[in-house]
């Protein structure tokens, strides 16, 4: 397949790109910069992308937008993390629907920051959306792809959760506190956290490009844990002690108090219903196990 991907130099970006292409599959990048040979140039602030640039693309993975977790969430930072994924969503999805021998396919971002925290319930798809910040991105994200999914595109929407990797996201963020021996849950510890390897994520993204499935997918492995089981069992990994807390006023102060309590202190206990309906098999659906593999332990 000719797959076109934004976000291609990202954490998951990165990862699919090369797996795609050890796969056999034509990668073409979606950037930002003057295009190179084989790449689609695209400007989210310009609202331009060209719709004869995805001629002859088979499918196209939309993982773009502002990090989470790159800023405080000022209301300017706010309406960026907002804009950046619902403005690129919509012009993508309309150059999409507006190509001829374009894609049939599109794999669009989401998180599982959509059902909001909701402690012990247990989540599919099917589950109702939440309240706050992130939750209301995760809507207005999703809704963007309503250009393309008119015209007949098949469009899954990948909400993902905690993705493991050493070279990128939460577990590298936390790697060097807990190597030291000073990591430990975060206030209460009994926020879920539902996670998925760096190498689930890119095989369960593959598969969806050939897949029937349609509307919401969750990308996370079926063992979502608490915040205390997932650090217990990064210090085992480690071979580190993890009886230190951090008690909560700590991130609140560095992030600020809605960043630090979206991103550390709400959980969603979350189960891939779809993925294992449509016969795709986890690699890793041991959070222990999967935290060997990532980290080469």
């Amino acid at each position: 397949m000719r797959i076109a991907i934004t976000g291609a130099t990202g954490l998951v970006g990165a990862a699919l790109s090369s797996h795609l292409r050890k796969s056999g599959h034509d990668v073409v990048p979606v950037v930002r910069t003057a295009p190179k040979h084989d790449e689609i140039s695209w400007s989210v602030a310009d609202r331009r992308i060209d719709p004869t640039d995805l001629a002859g693309v088979d499918a196209v993975v939309h993982l773009a937008g502002a990090g989470i977790g790159d800023h405080r969430w000022t209301e300017a930072y706010k309406e960026e993390l907002l804009r950046s994924r619902t403005v690129g969503t919509t012009i993508l999805s309309e150059a999409i629907a507006a190509a001829v021998d374009g894609p049939r396919v599109l794999v669009s971002a989401s998180a599982i920051g959509y059902y909001g925290d909701r402690g012990d319930e247990i989540l599919d798809e099917s589950s109702a959306p939440g309240d706050g910040f992130l939750a209301h991105i995760c809507r207005e994200w999703e809704a963007s792809t309503a250009a393309a999914e008119g015209v007949g595109i098949r469009v899954a929407h990948i909400r993902t959760g905690i993705v493991l990797s050493k070279r990128g996201g939460a577990l590298k963020k936390l790697l060097p506190m807990f190597k030291l021996g000073v990591g430990g849950r975060m206030g209460t510890g009994r926020q879920w956290m539902s996670w998925i390897s760096i190498d689930d994520e890119v095989r369960a993204i593959e598969h969806l490009l050939t897949s029937a499935i349609t509307g919401p997918v969750n990308l996370t492995a079926p063992g979502p844990v608490t915040n205390a089981a997932f650090s217990d069992a990064l210090g085992t990994v480690l071979r580190r002690p993890t009886v230190v807390p951090v008690p909560s006023f700590g991130p609140k102060l560095l992030l600020g108090r809605e960043l630090a309590q979206a991103l550390l202190f709400d959980g969603q206990r979350v189960q891939p219903v779809a993925l294992e309906s449509d016969g795709f098999a986890f690699e890793h659906s041991e959070l222990t196990a999967a935290l060997r593999h990532v980290l080469d332990r």
